[in-house]
Formats: structure tokens, sequence, C-alpha cells
């Protein structure tokens, strides 16, 4: 059961909202713990691959999910969280088009979701947290201080993501990087267990073509508004 002095700010939306990037500037400035709940199911879905568990095998994906030896940890210059399966910092490897997939599918699964909900609502310790998920706000942490839903346009997220993987020299279609994200979004959105909406109560806050120090700055007025003000010097 999460600790209700415990301060928590639920954070959901799509993949490309900005979500990773806001919600670590956000937990650095308050001080809190960070929690990456994507990252979660990214894990599972690298964790299956690695020990031959198919992505359709509903019992052994739920007990890898429930036993998967993972951690988080910040780096050496103390900027990024790294995540760690079965020891090997794996951070790079979560981020791949292909695990991706594999963690939009496995999160689908109902019986996945329960076998990682405890998992996720540990994290909630003193101070506080950041949480960032698509459902943090309305399954995981339903009674969160502060619930955001950040969202932006699908061509916007897929812009996004096309200039990441450029970036790295990976060769990449914009319009075929579209139509996976408006492919996702209609599986998050239409999922029986959990899907994507904003949570009630939630301040909806829209990405598109806004600076990631503007939305910043609006978030954190949202926090200061709920009155969680003890800020890290």
């Amino acid at each position: 059961m999460m600790d209700q002095a415990v301060a928590v700010i639920a954070v959901d939306g799509p993949s490309g909202s900005g979500k990773g990037t806001i919600c670590q500037r956000i937990a650095a400035v308050l001080g809190f713990h960070y929690l990456d709940s994507g990252a979660l199911y990214r894990l599972l879905a690298l964790a299956a691959r690695r020990h031959k568990v198919p992505l359709e095998d509903v019992e052994d994906l739920s007990v890898l999910a429930e036993h998967m030896d993972i951690s988080f940890r910040m780096n050496a210059d103390g900027d990024h969280p790294e995540v760690i399966l079965e020891g090997e910092d794996v951070t790079a490897q979560i981020r791949t088009e292909e695990v991706g997939a594999g963690a939009s599918k496995v999160a689908a699964i109902p019986a996945v979701r329960t076998a990682l909900l405890s998992r996720q609502r540990a994290f909630a310790t003193a101070p506080g947290l950041v949480a960032d998920g698509r459902d943090m706000g309305t399954v995981v942490f339903p009674d969160a201080r502060v619930k955001i839903f950040l969202t932006a346009s699908a061509e916007e997220r897929a812009r996004r993501r096309y200039n990441q993987l450029i970036g790295k020299g990976e060769s990449v279609s914009l319009p075929g990087l579209i139509e996976q994200v408006r492919a996702r979004d209609e599986r998050d959105t239409r999922r029986e267990v959990s899907p994507l909406i904003p949570a009630e109560g939630a301040e909806v806050v829209d990405t598109t073509g806004v600076d990631i120090e503007q939305v910043v700055e609006t978030v954190l007025k949202i926090v200061r508004n709920a009155g969680i003000s003890t800020y890290r010097v």
C-alpha cells in the first residue's frame, strides 16, 4: 500500500510527447525519485526475447514480469538514469524500435500489467515520486497529488523520433514512423485494460511546437499550485 504522505506526481501521455525528458527535469528540481514505467514493459520485452519467451505466452510472461532482475541507477555524471537488466546496462537496447513494439504488445496483456503493478507502486517513497507512463494517474497512482497528461500531434511525435534515429545514424522513413505512431496510439487508447486516457482531474498539456523549457515551467506551475513546493536548492 502506498504511503499517502508521499507526494506523487503522475504524468501520462503517448510516446514522444516529451514525458521522459520533462519528468526527469521535474524530479531533479524537486529532488524526487523518478519512475519510467514504460521502461518496465520495454525491459520485459527484452527479457522475453533473451529468455525465448513468446510474447503470446501470457503465463510465462507474467512469471517473468514478477521475477526479472531489474534496477535503476543514475549514471556517473548524475544527469540521467540507467536501466539495468540482470546486471547489464541496457539503457540503449530498450530504446530500439523492435523492443518498443514488443513493449506495446506486452503492455496490452492484463496479467502482465497486474504482475508489474506492485513493482511500480514500490517506487513511491519519501520524499516523493514523479511517475512517467500511460496509466500512472488512472490505475497505478489514482490518489496522486498531481495528475498531468502530456500530449502532442502524431506528426510532431514521429518527427521527434525521426530526428533521434537519424542522429544515431539509422536509416528511417518519416511517413513510416508517422504510421507506426498512429498504430500504437490506436492500440494504446483502445485496449480494454488501462487504456491511454487522461486521468480524472488531470491537467492536459499539449507540447506540440512548444519548447521544453516552457513545458517544464508549465508543469512546475501546476505542481506549485498543488502545494508541492519543497525544491532542491
